[in-house]
């Protein structure tokens, strides 16, 4: 049985395999864990948890358990069979400090100790302790337990035995160093929302995230595995069949599992994964995957005549439309791109999964056909929808990006040519553009006001969304067009700044705004290009004629320790109701100029989590959103009513 190879393997010393030595990761941690701040800190656990993952992936572990202790150090613990303690036998040095101070080593590159891992390039636990001011392992193995410590990679003391048990299990605690990392504090939510989706991708196996900073604790085990995360992502949508369509299957291998449901919304959200790997840029699996949904539907609609000899075949964004998928094979041996592992290139997995799922889908469509009449009923739509995109996309489309002559007439744009030196404001109303145009750099900044309501993209398809002047003023003045025709490389600013009111209006017209860009420009969000100006709130005025001072405050707290510095005798406090009540030079002094304004960059951590938030706060759901409400509102530090 296919299980059975995957899941009864041994896992002793000999099969460590060692490949090149420590040396560089110290010198350069970024091309090991991507970056030295928050990201990088983060991967860290990662590579941790992965071996613990990869016990689990050979039914060894049941429990596993991350804990942020008070000084910001990691402790990462496992049920599974425990480090390999023997000694090996080239390096004559126990297996698992080898592991732990070796790049490379790792029981995943001969084959015997996992047929399926996460972390192929066996750099994971080795890299952490390079890279952390200590590292403890414990190793519960043979009634034993074993320790040892560590110092920036280095062994301070020998393995010993410490005591005894009837347990097995490795615990491994680490502290990063000081001397190397930018960002050193772990933020809980990060934790959990990858911590939560590894106990979705492995179904039944607990893991625990503990923050003893706070005192909270989280516990995540799904006995339904990715169909409760397919359950979890459309929970607030208004789903088109109740229970999610489950594939699991294996071929020359190969495992792959599926989980698939549709629901009234306009995007597509399809999560793919391999060996529990997040392979954020698809790959071959993820093209199976697309083909069968394709060819499945098209196939049904022609053998039933929902689709007439004389037309077309849907296209496959017609046929994910609302659709909500989990993807999650399991491979021997996975060729990814890179050592962040966001692409897979196996060829032969194309066509095992597209085989497996067309045949899944196939059978599922005969077995309900109320469901499947539903689901193309509503790809129909939007292949009519699609069409009518199709035609107004052309208006919007730009011949050249250097055309003036095609830029909409309110942009007010900047002379530099190199995209990566220019930026845009987008800004809220007329008078605030007219502030914003005088005050501002033209060399390099632009300005582009929008009149009137910006549309909310979350209850409305493409035909629609670019039938407003707001949204086609936009995407001709970025120059990168838009959904599917999206191309980056074709942008005309390096910096999108959305600037609004410090009000009500303003949160929501940023909202819209970060909608719009997330569902149909979602690179300028994961690639850092958005930000959101941060005008100030007040504005105090100390003196008069022309020795006065003006000072700018952007909160309450702020504002108290301006006026506790220079006095409240002889000052005039003004409150900004709106950009607009702003000079140029004052817009100029305090939001627009580099060196002296906060801009907050937008990023993208997690897309299920922004999915989930778009979701609830501009989607047809009022109970969600009224729930998000009242949880989130001791957030709230200022409101304009």
């Amino acid at each position: 049985m296919l299980e059975k190879k995957i899941t009864s393997q041994s896992y002793e010393a000999e099969q460590i395999q060692v490949l090149e030595g420590l040396e560089a990761v110290r010198k350069r941690p970024g091309m090991y864990i991507g970056s030295t701040g928050s990201r990088g800190l983060h991967h860290l656990v990662w590579e941790v948890v992965d071996n613990s993952i990869d016990e689990a992936l050979v039914g060894a572990c049941k429990n596993i358990e991350v804990v942020i202790n008070e000084d910001n150090s990691i402790t990462v613990s496992d049920d599974g069979r425990g480090f390999p303690v023997g000694m090996h036998p080239k390096l004559k040095k126990p297996a698992v400090e080898v592991a732990l101070t070796v790049l490379h080593a790792g029981s995943k590159f001969g084959g015997g100790g996992y047929k399926v891992s996460g972390g192929l390039h066996g750099v994971g636990v080795s890299v952490v302790n390079a890279l952390s001011e200590r590292l403890e392992v414990e190793v519960k193995r043979d009634g034993k337990i074993y320790y040892q410590k560590y110092e920036r990679g280095t062994a301070i003391t020998e393995l010993k035995v410490i005591g005894e048990t009837k347990t097995t299990g490795t615990k491994i605690s680490f502290k990063p160093d000081t001397k190397l990392f930018d960002e050193l504090v772990y933020n809980f939510e990060t934790l959990e929302i990858r911590i939560r989706e590894l106990a979705f991708l492995n179904k039944g196996i607990k893991l625990v995230l503990k923050d003893k900073r706070n005192d909270i604790e989280k516990a995540f085990q799904y006995e339904g595995g990715i169909v409760s995360f397919v359950e979890y992502l459309n929970k607030n949508k208004d789903v088109l069949h109740p229970k999610p369509l489950y594939v699991h299957a294996g071929k020359d291998d190969v495992i792959v599992e599926v989980a698939l449901q549709y629901s009234g919304s306009f995007n597509e959200n399809v999560y793919s994964f391999c060996n529990n790997i997040n392979t954020i840029e698809g790959g071959t699996h993820t093209t199976g995957f697309r083909n069968a949904v394709t060819k499945a539907i098209n196939d049904y609609s022609r053998k039933y005549k929902f689709i007439k000899e004389n037309e077309s075949n849907l296209q496959g964004e017609d046929a994910r439309e609302g659709l909500t998928a989990v993807l999650n094979i399991k491979v021997i041996d996975p060729q990814f791109e890179g050592q962040t592992k966001t692409k897979l290139g196996n060829p032969e997995i194309r066509s095992i999964v597209e085989g497996i799922l067309y045949d899944s889908l196939e059978a599922y469509f005969e077995e309900n056909p109320q469901i499947a009449k539903i689901i193309i009923e509503k790809a129909l739509t939007a292949s009519r929808a699609r069409e009518a995109a199709r035609k107004a996309r052309e208006l919007t489309r730009r011949k050249s990006a250097l055309e003036s002559t095609m830029l909409p007439g309110k942009l007010a744009d900047c002379s530099e040519k190199d995209p990566f030196l220019c930026e845009i404001y987008i800004v809220e109303g007329d008078s605030a553009g007219g502030s914003a145009k005088q005050g501002r750099d033209r060399r390099f900044q632009a300005i582009l006001p929008l009149r009137g309501k910006i549309l909310n993209v979350e209850k409305a398809r493409l035909d629609r969304i670019l039938s407003s002047d707001s949204i086609r003023s936009m995407i001709t003045a970025f120059g990168a067009g838009i959904s599917d025709d999206f191309e980056i490389e074709k942008m005309r600013y390096g910096k999108i700044i959305i600037m609004t009111d410090a009000d009500v209006d303003g949160s929501h017209i940023r909202t819209l705004l970060l909608t719009f860009f997330f569902r149909y420009m979602r690179p300028l969000v994961e690639l850092g290009y958005v930000y959101i100006a941060q005008p100030p709130l007040y504005r105090i005025r100390k003196g008069g004629g022309s020795r006065a001072k003006e000072y700018y405050a952007f909160d309450d707290n702020q504002l108290e320790e301006i006026l506790g510095e220079i006095g409240r005798d002889s000052t005039t406090l003004q409150r900004y109701k709106g950009l607009g009540e702003m000079d140029a030079y004052q817009l100029w002094d305090t939001t627009m100029n580099p060196e002296t304004r906060t801009v907050l960059q937008v990023s993208l951590e997690d897309a299920a989590a922004a999915d989930e938030i778009f979701t609830i706060l501009m989607g047809d759901k009022v109970e969600p959103r009224r729930k998000f409400i009242e949880e989130n509102a001791k957030y709230v530090k200022y409101l304009d009513i």
